[in-house]
């Protein structure tokens, strides 16, 4: 049997850093799954958990705290100094889904449906067809929370052309009619909740596979996600096709950062002469605006670096000096040129999967990235020896957003905005480049570390 590669063989060797993201992708159909994978792979790193209830009186030298479906994982200098600050990776853990609602079984012309509705801004026909698991959090009236996902078990069907000629022509769907995934027949006489056409019945379900009384269940946070399993594809398997890329990848692109610095070895962290605090944060909520607790327009970030300025000796004034000082890296995908398409994006600037990750602008600042912040980036990817390409908006189209532009307002830190470049993005079946991947990862390693 081949024994797991090291942090530094994934975060240079394509072929295992592809299969490292295709596992965490795996492992995270929801937020709240992939803090907690996140969290299980920084532990095995070293890092210490730390609970928000609690004081922290004394600051590991690594350390992580979770809240909900956020994490932020932190290692600190052996001897902060005037010139240190805070260098920030943020990224985010959630993706376009249906969302369960309470008592979610819908009964309807002989079926059981999962009643849901749309979380985020996903490509709706997306949805069609394909065999969807349900994952998420359950929580109980001790104030227990449960993590819990199922297999294959309902499905989004689309109606057959023989019932609508115009399919292929002008498909319109209804979120309330047409999105409802399917996943029992009724039946009066039925032996199980969902047969009978209980209203419960799913929730039933779900309490049965996290062993939990269903009596006891108070709410849950339960989303669909697509059960195909990530793929390489294309001629070379040059690409990686799976849902979740967005944006997974720049969650993963940081984690193994992260892992690979604190691995030790060449190129990995040293405390006793470092000048910065490294900090990651993957924020919850941003397909859906990001204003939650858990959000990066929330105080998440801030809450955790003002402790982690005061653990360090950092009050008023200084505080104040060591936040200007500070500067974040916004992780989040970005597009690729689509062939079929290419009139949607700018007629000069044409970036390309597996050409390098992006530095994403806006003249909008709908990206926080402005000429200060470019040199911090340039300056990474060159000590990486990492290609990056640009990305810029068709003026004539709609430019999206990230985190950045919260994350610079809400904490006042220069912020730039990268990512890795996607096909597809927001469909339930994303594709990225095997290369872009590992590039990013490593320019973030020399951002880090200082480089």
């Amino acid at each position: 049997m081949s024994s797991r590669p090291t942090p530094a063989q994934t975060l240079t060797d394509p072929d295992d850093y592809t299969a490292s993201l295709a596992d965490l992708v795996t492992a995270s159909p929801t937020s709240y799954h992939a803090v907690a994978e996140v969290s299980e792979r920084l532990g095995a790193a070293g890092f210490t958990r730390l609970a928000e209830t609690e004081p922290w009186n004394e600051l590991p030298a690594r350390g992580l705290v979770v809240r909900d479906g956020a994490v932020i994982a932190f290692m600190l200098p052996e001897r902060p100094g005037p010139a240190t600050g805070f260098r920030i990776v943020g990224a985010h853990t959630d993706s376009p889904a249906l969302k369960l609602k309470p008592r979610a079984a819908l009964d309807r012309s002989g079926w059981q449906l999962v009643n849901a509705e749309v979380y985020g801004g996903p490509l709706l026909d997306s949805f069609l067809d394909r065999d969807l698991g349900l994952a998420g959090r359950l929580t109980t009236r001790d104030g227990a929370v449960h993590l819990v996902r199922t297999g294959p078990v309902a499905r989004v069907s689309q109606l057959a052309p023989h019932l609508d000629r115009s399919a292929n022509d002008s498909l319109r769907l209804d979120r309330q009619a047409h999105l409802m995934p399917l996943w029992s027949l009724l039946d009066d006489e039925g032996s199980d909740a969902a047969s009978r056409g209980e209203h419960d019945a799913v929730e039933q379900y779900l309490c049965e596979l996290a062993g939990v009384d269903s009596a006891e269940l108070v709410a849950h946070d339960v989303l669909t996600y697509p059960t195909e399993a990530p793929a390489r594809i294309g001629r070379h398997r040059e690409f990686l096709a799976s849902a979740r890329l967005d944006n997974l990848t720049s969650v993963h692109a940081g984690l193994v950062a992260l892992e690979a610095l604190a691995a030790g070895g060449e190129g990995a962290w040293d405390a006793a002469n470092a000048r910065d605090v490294v900090v990651l944060v993957a924020n919850d909520h941003e397909e859906v605006g990001s204003e939650t607790r858990s959000g990066a327009a929330g105080p998440f970030l801030e809450d955790v670096l003002a402790r982690l300025a005061a653990g360090l000796g950092y009050e008023g004034e200084e505080r104040a000096a060591l936040m200007a000082r500070s500067i974040c890296v916004s992780a989040d995908a970005g597009h690729s040129v689509n062939a079929s398409y290419p009139e949607k994006h700018d007629p000069q600037v044409r970036p390309l999967i597996n050409h390098g990750p992006l530095l994403k602008i806006n003249a909008s600042q709908r990206y926080a990235t402005d000429a200060v912040g470019t040199v911090v980036w340039d300056r990474a990817c060159r000590a990486a020896g990492v290609p990056y390409q640009d990305f810029v908006s068709n003026n004539a189209v709609s430019c999206g957003t990230t985190i950045g532009p919260i994350t610079a307002a809400r904490i006042g830190v220069t912020t730039v905005d990268i990512g890795q470049p996607l096909l597809s993005m927001h469909s339930q079946r994303e594709m990225a480049g095997v290369l872009d991947g590992p590039w990013m990862s490593q320019a973030l390693r020399a951002y880090w570390a200082g480089e």
